[in-house]
């Protein structure tokens, strides 16, 4: 082969190169990359703002992926600019975390498991994204929202717990919570449980006891009734109903989740006041 050849070859392995770089750094119509410092360590995600986020008040769903999962996968599972595009969607990215049942020395990303873990890094991004979004948007304080999967809705948990002032509705998919037998730290809040029976990593029986205490917290009603498919609706007597979304799956997120989790979330929007 000659050098000419080979000079050929090169160059255009590198505008291929190039060119892929360049296709994944376009990001869709209403999405911007988020970048923001905390505490001097850089943090990043993606953000959808529908066009009228600037001028009327939109709600904000917060999205959190699982352990050793990134942003844009959460983007791409869960999907809440599809299924609920008047809202702003936040996929965040988390930083690499010892996890509680996998990934023990934390080499993959995740989320901070309990108050006061990690330097509270995760609940500090929040609070910094939340201030972002204000700062940008005319964010309808009333009707925040998170969702996640495992770890991610592990931190959805942590966040009922500790930001309940912020937070409209909650709904953790594959996610059991140690610090839930403290039914005095959660304030009743709408939310949505989701679990699959044959989940090999979180438990069922672990997310058993997490879905009755959330309807403890709650004050919800014994009986439940019908909501959707596999999901039953437990009233509260206090404004706080719980969805159990109890399907025969694995750890796997269901590919049914985030249409329900989105009418959950804009039942719950529609219930303020």
């Amino acid at each position: 082969m000659t050098l000419i050849s080979l000079r050929s070859i090169l160059l255009a392995a590198l505008a291929a190169f190039s060119s892929m770089c360049l296709g994944q750094s376009v990001l869709p119509a209403g999405f911007h990359k988020l970048e923001l410092a905390v505490d001097g360590v850089s943090r990043s995600g993606f953000v959808y703002a529908p066009t009228k986020a600037k001028e009327e008040p939109t709600p904000v769903v917060f999205v959190f992926h699982g352990h050793g999962g990134t942003a844009f996968q959460a983007g791409r599972s869960f999907a809440m600019h599809k299924h609920w595009p008047e809202v702003i969607s936040v996929y965040l990215q988390g930083l690499n975390t010892p996890g509680k049942l996998t990934d023990p020395e934390g080499k993959k990303p995740g989320w901070q498991h309990g108050a006061g873990a990690e330097g509270d890094r995760d609940l500090k991004l929040f609070d910094a994204v939340m201030a972002n979004l204000k700062e940008n948007y005319k964010v309808d304080v009333k009707r925040v929202f998170s969702t996640g999967h495992s770890n991610g809705g592990g931190f959805t948990y942590l966040l009922w717990q500790t930001r309940p002032e912020v937070l409209c509705a909650v709904a953790p998919s594959a996610a059991a919570s140690a610090r839930m037998a403290d039914a005095a730290a959660f304030k009743p809040k709408p939310a949505m449980h989701i679990a699959g029976t044959n989940d090999e990593l979180v438990k069922y029986a672990w997310q058993e006891m997490a879905m009755n205490r959330i309807k403890q917290i709650n004050q919800c009603e014994a009986e439940g009734k019908p909501w959707a498919k596999d999901c039953m609706l437990f009233p509260s007597k206090v404004g706080a109903p719980f969805v159990a979304f109890i399907h025969e799956g694995t750890h796997k997120f269901p590919d049914e989740a985030p249409a329900l989790i989105a009418k959950f979330f804009k039942e719950q929007a529609a219930a303020v006041k």
